[in-house]
């Protein structure tokens, strides 16, 4: 069975411990909901950007945790 991970990440790409530890997901919804839920906190630890990943296999990144500033 795959197993999905995130990789949390400064804004250059250096790989950082995260605020939230996670756990293996067994889908990628699961993985998506769990981010959904944490990013504030894991912005607030230190993680500017996440990877995921399917086994060892990267499925997208890296995806900003930042909430985009509104344009005037």
């Amino acid at each position: 069975m795959a197993a999905w991970t995130w990789r949390f990440e400064k804004a250059d790409g250096t790989e950082v411990q995260p605020a939230v530890q996670p756990e293996e997901f067994t889908t990628q919804g699961d993985a998506e909901s769990w981010i959904g839920e944490q990013w504030k906190a894991l912005v607030e630890g230190g993680t500017d950007q996440v990877r995921l990943f399917e086994d060892v296999t990267e499925i997208y990144g890296p995806m900003s945790l930042h909430a985009e500033e509104p344009a005037s």
